[in-house]
């Protein structure tokens, strides 16, 4: 499934506000990544993101 640029913000923006609340992050990431943005994108990269996409037709 293609997601718009628009879908892809609000999924990465989700994440990293997950993050930087305490969830705990699923991929191993270097000591030196500590954004939680840079995390979430990390994350979406590798398709590990743990956020279900749902679309309704109109």
């Amino acid at each position: 499934m293609a997601l718009t640029k628009f879908e892809k913000a609000r999924i990465i923006g989700a994440r990293a506000l997950q993050i930087s609340m305490g969830a705990p992050v699923i991929i191993d990431v270097p000591s030196t990544m500590i954004d939680p943005v840079d995390i979430a994108m990390h994350e979406f990269e590798n398709g590990l993101v743990p956020i279900t996409i749902k679309r309704t037709r109109k």
